[in-house]
């Protein structure tokens, strides 16, 4: 009998473990961090944010490889010394279609630094069991900054969540300075008082 494609939570372990097994640190973010923080929604895309040291370049894609994810090291490469931009390496899983967007530190970035220093591991279950995520009011910044660019009504929804399950565990001091510094304070009061009314509305 044919075997049945992974589901994204059990792709998302497979690149966890190709990370694990050349020791990356990583953070998952997007809608796999509401597994931790909010309410999950559907989604083929396994964002993760890693810090990726040059020299473990050709491991990784190799890790990948074993894994049924082909992404060349020149492609990492590339975008490991691009100058500029925010662009993520795809890994596109053969076998389901799912997608890994890997999102490299880069220096200079010290907002991204600063999210990868204070990630929370977190034990969601099987198949992910134990996994790095981003702190909540990280998610949130990151949403925030998401939805100045796209106007997309999904980022609010994803906040309204979890500011639902997890408000207490916001540090909101932090976000608050993080969101002076990145210039997200107007698109936060916007989406806080559109986030409001679908929770209490």
């Amino acid at each position: 009998m044919e075997s049945r494609p992974p589901g994204i939570l059990t792709f998302a372990r497979l690149v966890i473990d190709a990370l694990d097994a050349v020791a990356i640190e990583y953070m998952l973010g997007g809608s796999l961090a509401l597994y931790a923080w909010g309410e999950p929604r559907t989604t083929r895309d396994c964002d993760v944010v890693i810090d990726m040291p040059g020299g473990r370049i050709r491991a990784l894609s190799a890790e990948l490889k074993q894994r049924r994810m082909l992404v060349p090291p020149e492609i990492l490469l590339d975008l490991l010394l691009a100058p500029e931009g925010d662009l993520p390496v795809n890994a596109i899983h053969l076998d389901s279609g799912y997608k890994a967007e890997l999102f490299l530190l880069r220096p200079g970035d010290t907002f991204r630094a600063s999210a990868l220093a204070r990630r929370r591991l977190v034990d969601l279950g099987a198949p992910l069991g134990e996994v790095y995520v981003h702190a909540p009011e990280d998610l949130i910044l990151n949403k925030v900054h998401y939805y100045s660019l796209s106007q997309q009504t999904k980022h609010v929804r994803d906040i309204a969540s979890i500011l639902a399950i997890s408000e207490s565990e916001i540090d909101w001091t932090y976000f608050h300075a993080w969101a002076a510094r990145l210039e997200l304070v107007a698109v936060w009061q916007e989406i806080r008082s559109a986030a409001d009314a679908l929770l209490h509305g």
